[in-house]
């Protein structure tokens, strides 16, 4: 009896091992036909397309049609996107010190780094790049711009630039040098005379957790910090080892950071904090928004799930997955989303979910609904970012001023402004002139936008032709429209004090750098306002934190 159960568990055990081997085999079959058929096609085509094709760009195509049936983050990366990628990694590069981007159709620079040839030699943010040595410069070849700009340190470029005021263009004779990126572009006790020790951090970089405890070390070493604000605004991530080192300056020992699970098992892991936390326990507060993302984000679910800070702003990004990347032939590597992180609570707060009616992807389990807490015992929840514990809007909800943003007038005007006041300065600044000016200048450049409103009004009137219905109908839209047009224009005086703080963080860039527009910011900056409110009440500051102290 006891051989016929052994030869029936040894039968059942046989069955299940060859429907495993099968199952595997059949996966690298469907691997090998796949490529033999991509291959073919790709070879078909060459050879016997009507017109001829550029091999490299074709297989690129593919390449990357492939990926974007994944996700946004997994992607090929070619020599030029794998010297951006270094950057990231090594937080340098060989460069002028200058940040271009595309401002009303041309390609001009948004930012400069203090102390590197661009800023040293004269150029100014606004300024339009029109050649780059011999190379003329439009945004129709923005994306190829890096491989003239960022070169070997040593290396001489000249650039030439278009200034508002100036008839002529301006060129600089400038020498490549090895541009250090921080991760702290500002920290300081705000407001100026009191405790609060305040730093900015942007990129999490190799760096990044180094750089935030020399901030705070300096600031001890002028005076006592008795609270902190880690601003993540913004900062839309870097290295996951580089959260794990920024986390360690705040947690306890022992505290969990951050959980990485992903198919290879062997991988997955539980990183906790193994230093003394250079913060102490002081009290905390972390600014977040829309984008912070990744890196920031595990910063953030990190301390709020451990009690540690109070999380005050808007809803971070909510990308909750990890990529590695993967060295290729000829100076080219895969970045690939290998695993997803858990925050100490076991929330992900992955936004959006890729494999969702995805053919690419096989059929999974769908998630078991959870409740999460943190240490003590309040409720936090996955799945959309960061929530924070205090939810504020960080600019103005009004549409003129977002309008104004978008269109690009506060940086234009300041632009102009500034060249055409080259001694200015900010104390000297009188605000009911510089409005009035500022207005002047809309007036000059015919500032006009169409509100959602409007849209809908145009929309209804061409319906009500359409369908025969006009006459008064159409009167009365048209009454609406006029009377909206009306308010856009009372919109602006309305907003003064917003609008001519808008104006000075653009003049405060321009004659202090980076660290000058952050200080402008934070005089009227309602989620640090509120942040320093928090934690200055002890009281308030562990009602919130659930402490039970």
């Amino acid at each position: 009896m006891k051989r016929k159960s052994l030869i029936i568990v040894l039968l059942f055990s046989f069955v299940f091992l060859t429907a495993f081997v099968k199952g595997d085999s059949d996966k690298y079959f469907e691997i090998a036909k796949s490529i033999d058929i991509f291959g073919r096609i790709f070879k078909e085509i060459n050879r016997n397309y009507v017109d001829e094709i550029d091999v490299q760009e074709f297989m690129l195509a593919g390449i990357k049609g492939m990926l974007s049936s994944l996700d946004p983050y997994t992607v090929y990366l070619d020599k030029n996107l794998q010297k951006d990628f270094d950057i990231i990694t090594k937080g340098k590069y060989g460069g002028i010190g200058a940040t271009v981007g595309i401002q009303n159709g041309k390609v001009t620079v948004v930012d400069l780094i203090e102390g590197y040839s661009a800023q040293r030699q004269g150029i100014r943010i606004g300024d339009v790049i029109v050649k780059i040595d011999s190379y003329k410069v439009s945004k129709n070849n923005f994306s190829e711009l890096g491989s003239y700009l960022k070169k070997k340190p040593g290396v001489q470029i000249k650039v030439t630039v278009e200034r508002e005021g100036f008839s002529e263009p301006i060129t600089f004779d400038l020498v490549a040098e090895e541009v250090e990126i921080k991760n702290v572009p500002y920290y300081g006790f705000v407001p100026k005379d009191g405790n609060n020790a305040y730093i900015k951090l942007s990129g999490f970089s190799r760096s990044a957790g180094e750089e935030v405890k020399n901030a705070l070390l300096a600031m001890e070493k002028e005076r006592d910090v008795k609270s902190i604000v880690l601003d993540l605004r913004g900062n839309p991530g870097g290295l996951l080892d580089a959260a794990i080192d920024v986390s360690d300056k705040f947690l306890k020992r022992g505290e969990i950071i951050v959980g990485v699970n992903g198919r290879d098992v062997r991988k997955n892991a539980i990183y906790k904090s193994v230093e003394k936390p250079v913060a102490g326990s002081r009290a905390l507060a972390a600014l977040i928004d829309g984008g912070s993302a990744s890196a920031s984000e595990i910063v953030a679910g990190a301390l709020q799930d451990n009690d540690r800070a109070v999380i005050v702003g808007k809803n971070s990004f909510g990308k909750g997955l990890v990529q590695t990347v993967v060295p290729l032939s000829f100076n080219t590597s895969l970045k690939l989303t290998t695993a997803k992180y858990f925050t100490p609570s076991g929330r992900s707060i992955q936004k959006i979910d890729y494999s969702k009616d995805n053919k690419v992807f096989l059929q999974k389990k769908n998630d078991v609904k959870m409740k999460y807490k943190t240490l003590n015992g309040r409720p936090v929840f996955p799945s959309g970012g960061i929530m924070p514990d205090t939810i504020v809007a960080s600019i103005s909800e009004a549409n003129i001023i977002k309008q104004l943003l978008t269109k690009g007038m506060f940086f234009k005007f300041a632009t102009f402004y500034f060249n055409t006041h080259p001694e200015m300065s900010l104390e000297n600044i009188d605000d009911a002139s510089l409005f009035e000016k500022f207005k002047k200048y809309l007036k000059e450049h015919q500032f006009d936008y169409t509100s959602d409103s409007e849209r809908l009004l145009k929309r209804l009137n061409k319906s009500l032709k359409s369908e025969g219905l006009a006459g008064k109908l159409e009167q009365d839209v048209q009454a609406l429209l006029d009377k909206i047009k009306e308010e856009k224009s009372i919109a602006v005086e309305a907003h003064k004090s917003e609008i001519t703080s808008e104006i000075k963080k653009e003049f405060a860039a321009r004659i202090f750098g980076r660290a000058g527009r952050i200080e402008e910011s934070l005089k009227t900056d309602k989620q640090f306002e509120t942040a320093l409110g928090i934690i200055s009440n002890k009281a308030f500051y562990d009602k919130i934190l659930n402490t039970g102290k």
